[in-house]
């Protein structure tokens, strides 16, 4: 009976997660692909015209948003 409730409640913690890496996986890829485009939109962040730390960056940001959605599809956080 115990370690029913306690399944059930790692299932409803995981479903809970991956939606959570899922939504910020979403948002870091879009962040990304916006500090990799926004030079040839014409806006100026922080005063500054686009440069080649902004491709650095939003490069990390598409990655990592990759791998936060990887981690909410495999769904691999008790191991």
């Amino acid at each position: 009976m115990l370690e029913e409730f306690q399944e059930e409640q790692q299932k409803k913690v995981a479903r809970v997660r991956s939606v959570m890496d899922f939504t910020m996986g979403i948002l870091l890829v879009v962040l990304g692909c916006f500090f990799l485009i926004y030079g040839e939109l014409g806006i100026k962040l922080r005063g500054k015209e686009h440069t080649s730390l902004d491709y650095v960056i939003g490069a990390i940001f598409i990655v990592y948003g990759i791998w936060r959605v990887y981690r909410g599809y495999k769904k691999d956080y008790y191991r």
